[in-house]
């Protein structure tokens, strides 16, 4: 660890590690009562177990991309973060923040808005917790060197924290309602969170495979122009049935088409990298987790996308278990992985330990990944006899729910299993580390 404040990153993961779990095991929970409806429901009915699940995904992703940032920033800077304390005032608000917004859920204390049911006071805390850390690291990288990677992923945290602002508008217009929520929910995901995940690949690229920083900022520049391009007017694509005007159709159609691009960038970056690479860098874990994070973004964020992203395709699947079943594959290859693959490169630097428990780290990547395929293959035959029985057939959705019964119960499994594999990858990354080996300062960090 070449400089005292990237410590500050492993609070920030101890923090989105602790989500995760929260994560998970609400989406277990939820995928039970798929198969037993009234499962606690007078304790905890579907959508609160729901609303927590989707929640701490968000947040500890968040928290996941903040300390990549105080980790990777003073690297890229060449100095010190501006102000620790900072930084901790942050973390304090965000963890307040989401504590007192699942308390609000359970006592059902929330805005009615998807995603985005976080009460009023918790966004204005989210909103200054943003401006802090904008400010912090913006500081950090103004008064030191800049490159490709840090303008970046400055672009893309300021574009998480303007389009966030669209949260607090709330019109009686239902469309527009829809047409702003979007605004913070699509061009969240698949717009500034694309340029924050192809910047930290980009560094995790530099230092393990030892390429030269020109030959990766210019594929890192033709992955944001890519992602900008597609993901902002692919933001169409949601406004098909909602009210707007019939255009957006063909321009949802198109762009959105087009949205594979950069995430088919990333895996041709990614190992391109690695195959030109000089490095036999030691954290081969790491490795892993960053060419699985390109190829399961891909497919799930890409190829599953584009399964029924073209609106004569979407007029029969959407609302389906299609829809879920793209959701979860893309959010675990592009943000979760990307997440865990980071913490895997970092832990070892931050510890100033040599990589460790590295068989146990990518046995845990492959149960989670195949999981979560097989999960995604089972949502995706639910999603298409469902489109036929009720879509097509017309029979009510309460009868189709009791057809897709077998899919929901390997659902289930699938969803065990990945909770497994999140236990193995934690218990791999924090639990003793058998291989221990005190290094030099700095000496898993070495320059470009």
């Amino acid at each position: 660890m070449k400089y005292q404040t990237q410590a500050i990153a492993k609070w920030y993961w101890f923090a989105a590690i602790a989500l995760f779990f929260v994560q998970v095991f609400a989406g277990l929970w939820a995928g039970f009562i798929y198969i037993e409806p009234n499962f606690l429901s007078g304790l905890m009915p579907f959508n609160i177990v729901r609303m927590i699940h989707s929640n701490a995904l968000i947040v500890w992703l968040l928290l996941g991309f903040f300390g990549a940032t105080y980790f990777l920033i003073p690297e890229e800077s060449e100095r010190e973060i501006y102000s620790p304390l900072l930084a901790y005032l942050q973390l304090v608000i965000l963890i307040v923040g989401a504590l007192g917004a699942v308390v609000g859920y359970v006592f059902r204390i929330h805005e009615g808005r998807e995603f985005l049911e976080q009460p009023l006071w918790v966004k204005l805390g989210i909103i200054v917790a943003a401006l802090i850390f904008l400010f912090n690291v913006s500081v950090t990288v103004l008064s030191g060197r800049k490159t490709a990677i840090t303008n970046i992923l400055l672009l893309g945290l300021w574009g998480i924290a303007v389009f966030f602002l669209f949260a607090l508008y709330n019109p009686a217009n239902l469309v527009l309602d829809k047409m702003y929520w979007w605004w913070v929910v699509h061009l969240w995901v698949e717009g500034v969170w694309e340029l924050v995940m192809a910047s930290i690949l980009a560094f995790i690229m530099l230092k393990m495979t030892g390429v030269d920083r020109e030959v990766i900022e210019k594929w890192l520049y033709i992955i944001v122009a890519t992602s900008l391009f597609t993901g902002i007017m692919g933001t169409g694509h949601h406004y098909l049935w909602i009210g707007m005007p019939a255009y957006w159709q063909w321009i949802g159609s198109i762009f959105s088409s087009l949205e594979i691009i950069p995430f088919f960038a990333m895996v041709v970056f990614c190992f391109m990298m690695v195959w030109k690479g000089r490095r036999n860098h030691p954290n081969k874990a790491a490795l892993l987790w960053a060419l699985g994070c390109s190829v399961l973004a891909f497919f799930g964020a890409g190829v599953w996308g584009l399964m029924h992203t073209l609106h004569p395709v979407n007029y029969y699947t959407h609302g389906t278990q299609v829809t879920a079943a793209h959701g979860h594959l893309a959010f675990y290859g592009a943000y979760v992985a990307l997440n865990l693959a980071i913490m895997t490169y970092a832990f070892p630097i931050i510890f100033r330990v040599n990589p460790y428990n590295q068989v146990l780290n990518m046995a845990s990547f492959w149960v989670m990944s195949s999981a979560m395929a097989f999960m995604t293959f089972t949502l995706t035959f639910a999603g298409i006899v469902q489109t036929h029985l009720q879509r097509v057939m017309g029979m009510s959705y309460m009868e189709v729910q009791d057809q897709l019964s077998v899919f929901y119960w390997m659902r289930f499994g699938s969803g065990l299993v990945v909770v497994i594999g999140v236990l193995m990858w934690v218990y791999a990354t924090l639990g003793p580390k058998k291989e221990i080996t005190i290094v030099p300062d700095g000496a898993l960090a070495p320059a470009e």
